[in-house]
């Protein structure tokens, strides 16, 4: 796929570094070195992102970003802390959306709604609400998403004459289906160790954990969304229509990899992992919208993705915002992005890349793979993220393997982990609605 379109990206690059070459700086030069350079510090873990960071310097001689690379996920949030703490953070990092919140909470992050309201559009409404909290604050600018989508083995749905359900309640007869043809296999699995993963299926019922108003937080992870998913999923799992074991293991790559378990909702990344895990099944898979709750609806959540903050204590905040734009949404960096990093661009235009034109070699039979990916992701749910999302999480693991194992209702679990959460926001001093 790179050589077929390096060309083109060649052009696409060109023009972008171009018009960055003559962008007014001159709104970015607060705290800027003798000379007018202005110079910013970047932590992140994406792979090669330095390649979109050299771009950026290469055309913007005034504002030079310097690279620090970083572990991802809790590694990041924990040294920003402590990097504030000190009083000597980066100017901007690479931050997941669900790790925001605890950011803001520190006083890590700058809001930069008024700086950022340019680029707003050009994202869709649910990827942009992970990056907002409260009613206009705004403390990141999406980079990578992901929505959820419906991956199954073609091949096998063709063997035991199965469709592709379009709602919950189809997907659920056919689980009861598979069982029913082939006792030996099972149509998916619930994972007890993958909270994203449920989370993801909580926001596309409509679940909303967290939210705020002022200094007040409300607190709902057992709402009745949540609880209409948890009840869902645990129905099937008593009933024996799916499997129990967790994902991500030699036991859940060999089911996959031999036609035990023959479908996988889950996110735009999964071809990567499809490949990585279960090699031998390359080119029976397809791909096709989540299930709804009711036919006709057309929504997903998401699961995964990242975006780059700017922080309270950096001076040049409108310099970093500018980079942030434009590495986010400008066509020559997001190419660049899709490009070196391998991620699923957040920004809209992005999405339709020339890279972006050519399935994954992974799902090589289908050929309007990211045409319908584009689809899908505009379909995401919006969701705001709490500042304890570790406690939920941790506590959705040991709550629901208990719940599998002593086989009791998914709903008490899903109570467990609101009754954690809460107690552990009001220890740590947050106001919490009753």
């Amino acid at each position: 796929m790179r050589k077929k379109f390096g060309a083109l990206l060649a052009v696409v690059l060109a023009a972008g570094l171009s018009a960055a070459c003559t962008s007014d700086s001159g709104d970015a030069d607060q705290g800027a070195q003798p000379g007018g350079k202005v110079e910013l510090s970047f932590w992140a873990w994406a792979p090669n992102i330095d390649k979109t960071v050299d771009a950026w310097n290469a055309a913007n001689p005034d504002i030079h970003v310097t690279l620090s690379k970083q572990a991802g996920g809790g590694d990041i949030v924990t040294k920003l802390l402590t990097a504030a703490k000190a009083g000597n953070p980066p100017d901007l990092a690479q931050v997941e959306y669900q790790s925001l919140p605890t950011l803001v909470s520190n006083d890590v992050l700058a809001d930069i709604a008024e700086q950022a309201a340019p680029v707003k559009d050009k994202f869709a409404e649910g990827v942009w609400q992970q990056v907002t909290l409260g009613t206009d604050a705004v403390y990141a600018i999406p980079q990578d998403s992901g929505p959820m989508m419906f991956y199954y083995r073609a091949d096998e749905f063709d063997r035991l004459g199965l469709t592709v359900p379009k709602t919950w309640d189809e997907f659920a007869q056919t689980a009861r289906t598979v069982r029913q043809k082939a006792p030996k296999k099972y149509l998916t699995t619930f994972s007890a160790n993958d909270p994203g993963w449920f989370t993801g299926l909580a926001q596309q019922a409509g679940a909303s954990w967290w939210g705020i108003n002022g200094e007040t937080w409300n607190v709902s992870v057992n709402d009745a969304a949540t609880k209409k998913v948890a009840d869902y999923w645990g129905g099937l799992v008593a009933e024996g229509a799916i499997d129990k074991q967790p994902m991500y293991t030699p036991a859940w790559n060999k089911a996959l990899n031999d036609g035990t378990l023959i479908a996988w909702p889950s996110a735009i990344w999964a071809p990567g992992v499809l490949a990585g895990n279960a090699a031998a099944t390359k080119g029976k898979w397809a791909m096709a919208p989540m299930p709804q709750w009711a036919a006709g609806e057309n929504k997903t959540g998401s699961w995964g993705g990242s975006s780059t903050g700017v922080t309270a204590a950096g001076k040049n905040k409108a310099a970093a915002v500018k980079f942030a734009a434009w590495m986010n949404a400008d066509p020559a960096a997001t190419a660049l992005l899709i490009k070196e990093s391998s991620i699923y661009p957040a920004a809209r235009d992005a999405q339709s890349s020339p890279l972006l034109q050519e399935p994954p070699a992974f799902f090589a039979n289908q050929k309007d793979f990211y045409t319908s990916a584009k689809a899908i992701a505009e379909t995401a749910s919006g969701f705001v993220w709490g500042p304890n999302v570790n406690v939920a999480y941790d506590t959705y693991k040991d709550a629901f393997g208990k719940a599998i194992t002593g086989r009791t209702p998914f709903s008490g679990a899903v109570d467990t982990m609101q009754t954690a959460t809460v107690a552990d926001m009001q220890k740590n001093g947050f106001k919490v609605a009753s």
